[in-house]
């Protein structure tokens, strides 16, 4: 009755973990902000409505958002686009899916991170291509270009890069992004470069592909920047001729993404910063009081430079989370994101400090006790 393709595509663990509910229940599984929408962007919805900004828009989306859009590329990524080479997506989550099918045929190969994010291995296989994975250096989780170039063959069309990344809040060095890009260049394969965590960046500074090569799709979105995960709302840019390609796959799945999200997404855009700068402070302290309590407890630990996620290392994932869960801290096992994440838990701090502090003390106090 269904698809094949389906068959190797499993729920996710991350949204298992989300809806783990109970009165006592610290869920650190969570991969949003707890801040809530900017009070402009919440206004500009409000304004939306009662102006009846509640139709359609353009496939694209509306043009002072792609105008805006353009603006911001060209002054913090050193990207220079047009509004006609942006489309609006439903989150970077329609925009990730769309590069899967409008890019991706049965045997073509897309190398992608491992530890990574869920999707990428999914959305390939939806698009009945083949998911190769990069295993990140165990010391920092550097995706290092040798052992991309060594993963490279002749049915290798595309390469998933995610700076900050999801689940390791490693930030990528700029001479592995050029190196990365000029092979893109030489083998003529196209970067997909998930950007939704640049904001949330602490130690380092982030570099876009696409500044230094046009065989780049940057995808970006508002959700974990401006804390509105729910409006679904992202963007995509790239040479003419692939975003001509995007637009179909966008124009038939979701016409359009939703005006209202459009008017906040743009008054977010637009509007004062500081909000974003005091969001990324707070995570900076939740990180250091999460990595200082496991470093304290013995566990090996990265400190991360972006997102808002730790992925230690706990040598046996399985008997760690039987534990923590027995306290009532949710996290992520680390193999939901491959099989080079097996033995790590993915840990969010995009919960309130005194959670996180709560939630460290459970931990504590349990793997002190006998097994």
């Amino acid at each position: 009755m269904y698809a094949k393709r389906l068959e190797g595509i499993e729920l996710s663990s991350i949204r298992k973990m989300f809806e783990v509910q109970g009165e006592d229940i610290i869920n650190l599984g969570i991969g949003e902000p707890d801040f809530n929408i900017p009070e402009h962007a919440r206004e500009a919805i409000e304004d939306a409505l009662r102006d009846g900004f509640t139709h359609y828009t353009p496939n694209k989306g509306i043009l002072e958002l792609r105008e805006a859009i353009t603006k911001k590329l060209k002054v913090e990524n050193n990207i220079k686009t047009d509004p006609d080479d942006i489309i609006v997506t439903v989150g970077a989550s329609e925009a990730l899916y769309m590069c899967a099918q409008a890019l991706i045929e049965k045997g073509d190969k897309v190398l992608i991170p491992d530890p990574g994010f869920l999707s990428y291995d999914a959305c390939v296989k939806l698009a009945e291509g083949e998911s190769i994975p990069v295993p990140l250096e165990k010391k920092d989780f550097r995706m290092n270009p040798e052992t991309i170039e060594s993963l490279l063959d002749k049915d290798t069309k595309a390469i998933i890069l995610n700076s900050p990344s999801n689940p390791t809040g490693a930030v990528m060095e700029k001479d592995d992004i050029k190196a990365i890009a000029e092979l893109a260049e030489e083998k003529n394969l196209i970067i997909i470069s998930d950007e939704v965590y640049e904001k949330i960046i602490y130690d380092k500074k982030h570099y876009s592909p696409g500044q230094f090569t046009e065989n780049t799709i940057t995808i970006n979105g508002f959700s974990k920047t401006y804390a509105m995960t729910g409006l679904r709302i992202g963007y995509l840019t790239a040479q003419s001729e692939i975003i001509e390609e995007l637009l179909k796959v966008h124009q038939y799945n979701t016409a359009c993404a939703p005006s209202i999200s459009q008017a906040a997404a743009l008054a977010a855009l637009k509007g004062p910063q500081r909000v974003v700068d005091d969001m990324v402070a707070e995570f900076r302290r939740r990180r250091d009081l999460m990595f200082e309590k496991f470093k304290d407890m013995g566990i090996e630990c990265n400190k991360p430079n972006g997102a808002f996620y730790m992925f230690p290392n706990v040598k046996n994932e399985k008997k760690f989370m039987e534990k923590t869960l027995k306290v009532g801290v949710v996290a992520v096992p680390g193999s939901a994101f491959g099989s080079n994440g097996k033995d790590h838990v993915r840990f969010s701090y995009a919960a309130p400090y005194p959670q996180i502090k709560e939630a460290m003390a459970r931990i504590e106090k349990i793997l002190g006790e006998n097994p």
